[in-house]
């Protein structure tokens, strides 16, 4: 089974800060509690004839001196903080436990071998072994190893098919710049120089002769910020330099895309390029690679949907799609005949959202009813096998493997059961338990329930609830409201070593699936984006709204929470209804919307933000509410928590610095108004252990010191 790799992977007037003085005399603002006083330029831009300063330009610049002194300062400020708090040790000891268990990722097969990725509890990064047919074990690949604290991660592990080579990709300090290494399997060899400078890439094997890879050009200036938006895709063969290697697509002005990625399907047969501008919708293309011509064949010439492949019938070749299928289809395309006219349904459309892996030979469609899964076996004809039997209620993954397996492999979790895995006999459609989770926390003294909510324009929102059977709701439970709504991204219930931690010392913790993600397919996605996105902070608002009516916490002791877009959303509802809550976790968010376009990649999500350069529509709607150009003199803001790390190269820094100065200069009250800086540390991915154990026990012990909250459960006392 093969999947085509592609993108990786915001309503009032203008606001009066686009004309507002910057020289620092603004009298009706004092800095934050313990904050930094941060130097204010003159810098002011122009769209469309008005006037916008950017007082905080300077902080955008990561290679400087006095930017680097900054986070320095603010570090040491936030550092001096967290360290008072009392319940902190009490807080981390919660986290390290609740996380401190053997954790196990589902088999996969490759060659004549099993493998599975293990971390022992504390381990920085998971270990990759192979397994034995009589079940013994050897190390194959620790990360651990790579460097001496944890930060280099290892990602996008691909095999031959025969299983005799691999490519994994590494990186330094979670940024989205790779390097691929190549082993050879049996004698566990680096067979030849690592390949440098690959970003937002897969890596597909054509047989054992070489792989195909996308990247960038080295941008000019800061590889952690410089725009990036001309990917190409290389061959490269085993044995040769990387300046050897062959430019297959994306060296022309009119190949010119943000993201191409490339799968081998139909037994090595058919090179299929994806190639798109934004983190939806994607070009397709078909390379016969029997064919002398080298010819192109065009599936999809623009990007009005997104599809990938999911199997190979022989020559035909099935792909997952939302052509006019919103919610999505499988379909059958011969590439020899590729005309639309010929294509067949395999799996259609049906009134509930459609994701498809395939493994042993049959197609597996799971639909998400309300965020919830169900899921059907098919054969590859579009025949109804069966429905697969699931434990619960949550969220159901995996289902892929090799056509010839005889064995499938999913897994299950949701927010009160730890991920646990199953093996699927696709013949009989027995389900059995492979491996139950080791995790300490016992989901059967908390309850999770499903609730709806109506929002500003009466829209209807699910919401899912977790918290302790004991709880009694009369509105004294600490609770973090947490959404992301954006990017047709689904937020599913599962299973959070964290979030249990949260739930252990007495915490609720709420999820409403609001509008821009794809609970309800690409409608849901659309009704949140470009000049709807306020509908995402809407629903958002009266999510809170619910669980403060309905007794469930009370503005005291409610956070908001949010990551990347998210941190966008918790922004631009903390400027918009400071009132409502009490404490503000942005983490690394897209908070300044005037200028995210020209960072990195970050032009690509302009399909769900827009730009302020494209029409005065657009710029004014932009301005009218990102974070940054959205803080109100002299306003008492919630206590504010902003996270983010030096080399996140996909939400860079900036948005989060000049966020903060923008905050603690507004900013009057006695909430703290802080910003938490990691170092060798990225947007998330391959984060190490001990620094999400430290990044959690500053996130809650902040958060419960200004929900008011001394001691926690397990430490002498309860909430």
């Amino acid at each position: 089974m093969k999947k085509t790799i592609y993108a990786i992977a915001l309503s009032v007037g203008i606001s009066a800060c686009g004309t507002e003085e910057t020289d620092g005399t603004n009298a009706s603002a004092t800095p934050a509690v313990g904050s930094v006083e941060t130097r204010r330029g003159d810098h002011i831009d122009t769209y469309f004839g008005v006037e916008v300063a950017d007082p905080y330009r300077w902080l955008e610049d990561d290679l400087s001196d006095e930017t680097a002194a900054w986070i320095g300062d603010q570090n040491n400020v936030t550092r001096d903080y967290l360290a008072d708090i009392a319940i902190r040790d009490d807080v981390k000891e919660t986290v390290a436990r609740l996380i401190n268990f053997e954790r196990e990722g589902a088999p996969f097969i490759a060659g004549d071998n099993r493998y599975v990725y293990r971390n022992s509890g504390l381990q920085n990064q998971s270990i990759l072994y192979r397994v034995a047919d009589d079940g013994s074990e050897t190390v194959f690949l620790d990360p651990n190893g790579f460097s001496d604290d944890g930060t280099v991660s290892m990602s996008g592990v691909s095999f031959t098919e025969d299983g005799s080579r691999v490519a994994y990709q590494l990186s330094v300090g979670g940024s989205d710049w790779r390097s691929i290494v190549v082993r050879d399997v049996a004698s566990g060899e680096v067979i030849e120089t690592p390949l440098e400078d690959v970003k937002f890439s897969g890596i597909s094997w054509l047989g054992n002769e070489g792989f195909f890879y996308s990247s960038y050009d080295k941008p000019d200036g800061s590889e952690l910020s410089a725009k990036t938006d001309q990917h190409k895709l290389y061959f490269h063969k085993i044995g040769t330099p990387q300046s050897d290697d062959e430019l297959v697509f994306g060296g022309t002005a009119e190949q010119k895309h943000r993201y191409v990625g490339a799968d081998v399907g139909g037994d090595d047969r058919y090179l299929l390029i994806s190639a798109a501008n934004s983190t939806s919708g994607n070009k397709l293309f078909v390379k016969d690679l029997q064919s002398k011509t080298g010819e192109l064949i065009t599936i999809f010439a623009d990007e009005g949907a997104d599809t990938f492949l999911l199997e190979s019938d022989d020559e035909i070749l099935l792909m997952g799609t939302n052509y006019k299928a919103p919610k999505g289809r499988v379909i059958a395309i011969d590439p020899q005949n590729p005309d639309e006219a010929n294509w067949r349904d395999i799996i259609p459309e049906s009134d509930v959202v459609l994701t498809a892996r395939a493994g042993a030979g049959y197609i597996f469609a799971e639909y998400m009813i309300d965020a919830i899964s169900q899921v059907k076996q098919f054969d590859l004809q579009g025949n109804l096998v069966r429905e697969i039997e699931l434990p619960d209620l949550g969220t159901a993954s995996g289902f892929s493997g090799k056509k010839e397996q005889d064995e499938i492999y999913f897994t299950f979790t949701n927010y009160r059961i730890a991920l646990a895995i199953f093996s699927l006999d696709p013949e009989s459609g027995e389900v059995t338990l492979y491996r139950a989770s080791k995790s300490p926390f016992d989901g059967n003294r908390y309850k999770t329930e499903q609730v709806f909510y109506t929002s500003k324009d009466g829209t209807r929102i699910p919401m899912i609830i977790t918290y302790g059977k004991d709880t009694v709701l009369d509105g004294t439970t600490p609770t973090i409201l947490y959404a992301y709504g954006g990017f047709n991204i689904s937020i599913r219930p599962r299973f959070s070593s964290t979030v249990a931690a949260w739930l252990e010392m007495g915490g609720m913790y709420a999820v409403p699936n609001i509008r821009g993600g794809g609970e309800y397919g690409k409608a849901w996605h659309i009704a949140g984006t470009k000049l709807q996105k306020q509908n995402v902070f809407d629903d958002f608002i009266a999510a809170a709204e619910f669980l403060i009516d309905e007794g469930y916490t009370s503005k005291e002791r409610l956070a908001v929470s949010g990551r990347s877009n998210g941190g966008l959303l918790v922004g631009a509802v903390t400027t918009q209804r400071p009132d409502l809550f009490q404490v503000s976790l942005p983490g690394v968010g897209v908070l300044d919307m005037l200028r995210y376009h020209t960072f990195t990649a970050g032009a690509g999500w302009a399909y769900d933000y827009g730009t302020a350069d494209e029409s005065r529509e657009m710029f004014e709607y932009l301005l009218g509410y990102s974070p940054v150009h959205n803080t109100k003199p002299g306003t008492a803001y919630p206590a504010t928590l902003i996270t983010t790390a030096e080399r996140d190269d996909r939400v860079v820094p900036a948005h989060s610095f000049k966020f903060a100065a923008q905050m603690q200069y507004d900013h009057r009250g006695d909430a703290p108004v802080l910003i938490r800086i990691d170092s060798d540390a990225g947007h998330g991915a391959g984060t190490p252990t001990d620094k999400i154990i430290d990044q959690y026990a500053d996130i809650y012990s902040f958060t419960l010191k200004n929900m008011g909250v001394e001691t926690i459960k397990g430490s002498g006392a309860s909430l």
